[in-house]
């Protein structure tokens, strides 16, 4: 039931809008984190340093999904939106936010865009509208974002038993990063994120690997299946989480931080396309320098109309 796939260094020349999204969410979290430090940002903060690829490498499956994001999904939103103007004003609670400044980091709503920094909610609430949608004779694909500690929650496997018993086109994207907040997942879980997506029946695909042309082609048909034959898909990525669960809460030593920073997408970018790759990286940070400044400009919102 389990396909995997391997493999780090990047083997083909990655489109400029790809190297250029990934670029723009990292240097959106970059910002936002210098952001939270000067006390700019209200509430907490996630960032997904480390894990952009995966939203970039699934963009092409979800033009017509609704996608449920996470705690951590800034990178989830631009790889949707490209909407970096749109979330820096939502964190910022500034003029233009995506929510009108109600969601903040961890709760943005958009057309069939929805995230949540409650763990575990996404997956039976993507369920219920993969079955809405099919009731009413217009199935979609249902895309949910979670992470391996999700897996302690008792509603995803409630979910999952309902998704697999339905034929519901859901696909569950693990983004397993081998830590939970604090606590690594090794000693926090039983068995793996297959075995369980086996006890329902439902199909797990594995990928380790950054590679986002790579990663399309594996996982081209398994998608086509998850819509053409109304039924669950589970996809796991072994990624590595480069910076805290939010800010300050890592306990992990200086010596496994720089393995994982060792073994990140953007050295292995850069390695098979220098020029471009320190083009676009020059690129997007004075993009992104330049919406900062002109976010943090705008007026404080107060009451706007949420983006729907």
């Amino acid at each position: 039931m389990t396909t995997s796939l391997t493999g780090t260094p990047i083997a083909a020349t990655v489109p400029d809008e790809d190297l250029k999204l990934l670029l723009l969410i990292r240097h959106v979290e970059y910002a936002l984190l210098d952001l939270f430090a000067e006390g700019a940002v209200g509430g907490t903060l996630h960032t997904c340093l480390g894990q952009e690829y995966v939203p970039v490498a699934l963009r092409p499956f979800l033009s017509d999904a609704f996608v449920l994001s996470n705690h951590r999904g800034h990178g989830h939103y631009l790889a949707h939106y490209e909407d970096p103007v749109g979330l820096l004003a939502e964190v910022l609670g500034r003029r233009g936010a995506v929510c009108g400044g109600r969601g903040g980091s961890q709760h943005i709503y958009r057309d069939r865009f929805l995230s949540t920094g409650v763990q575990g909610e996404s997956v039976p609430v993507g369920c219920g509208i993969a079955l809405g949608a099919k009731r009413r004779g217009s199935p979609r694909l249902v895309v949910i974002y979670i992470g391996d500690g999700t897996w302690g929650e008792g509603s995803v496997y409630e979910a999952l038993n309902m998704a697999a018993l339905w034929g519901l086109p859901v696909v569950l994207v693990v983004e397993n990063n081998g830590i939970a907040q604090s606590t690594r997942t090794s000693t926090q879980m039983a068995g793996t994120v297959c075995g369980r997506a086996a006890g329902f029946g439902i199909e797990h695909v594995m990928v380790d690997d950054v590679d986002v042309l790579r990663i399309r082609t594996r996982l081209e048909d398994p998608f086509r299946d998850v819509v053409d034959r109304q039924r669950p898909l589970v996809v796991e990525f072994a990624t590595r989480r480069l910076g805290p669960h939010s800010k300050g809460d890592d306990g992990r030593s200086e010596v496994e931080l720089e393995a994982l920073r060792a073994a990140d997408w953007a050295p292995y970018y850069r390695l098979a396309q220098p020029e471009w790759f320190d083009h676009w990286d020059a690129e997007q940070k004075r993009k992104v320098a330049g919406i900062v400044e002109d976010v943090r400009a705008r007026p404080r919102v107060s009451g706007e109309v949420l983006h729907v």
